[in-house]
């Protein structure tokens, strides 16, 4: 085989167990940023309210907000590690970091707001690669059917996630379509 002509694919099996891994990782992350707080969410609420001190948020919001951190947290990470309402629980976590990034964002802590953002993506990857989600109790209770554990479903699959190199500035697969990048372009 020509090696400039070389492609791969990626195998719904390998995606499926990837992002169980993944999934399980973020579910223990959230599951621990909660379960450590639990016992002392009035420190921690004290502390979110010392943070915000100086900014236009009233104390009551930030104190309710830092009292519901830690147990939808707790919530969250333990579903996620289940696979259990994945959808459901990845959303929610999507709310909470977008009420934590409101936060650290408006007192100008921009090495959290960082950090979040590098959250917010790996969020976005389990919840738009959801059709992956394979290893899940969601599976066995709701009977979702996932295109991963499908063959005859996979195959649409593996051609989009199929990589070919570049040759020459143009798309190998130009012959394939009769296009050229010049066309492409515009």
């Amino acid at each position: 085989m020509n090696p400039i002509r070389q492609s791969f694919s990626l195998k719904a099996a390998d995606i499926s167990l990837a992002y169980v891994l993944l999934r399980i990782i973020v579910g223990i992350n959230y599951f621990n940023h909660g379960f450590t707080r639990l016992g002392n969410i009035p420190g921690f609420a004290e502390a979110m309210v010392g943070a915000m001190d100086g900014t236009w948020m009233p104390d009551p919001l930030v104190r309710i907000t830092a009292f519901l951190v830690s147990p939808v947290e707790l919530v969250v990470g333990l579903l996620l590690i289940l696979g259990l309402f994945t959808r459901a629980s990845l959303i929610a976590t999507f709310v909470l970091m977008a009420i934590l990034m409101y936060g650290v964002t408006i007192v100008q802590n921009w090495d959290a707001a960082s950090s979040q953002l590098i959250y917010n993506i790996v969020l976005f990857i389990l919840l738009a690669g959801g059709g992956y989600n394979r290893f899940a109790l969601d599976n066995v209770f709701f009977g979702q059917k996932n295109p991963a554990s499908d063959p005859v479903e996979d195959r649409p699959t593996q051609g989009v996630m199929r990589f070919r190199q570049f040759r020459l500035g143009h798309l190998t697969r130009q012959r394939k379509y009769g296009t050229s990048q010049s066309r492409l372009r515009g």
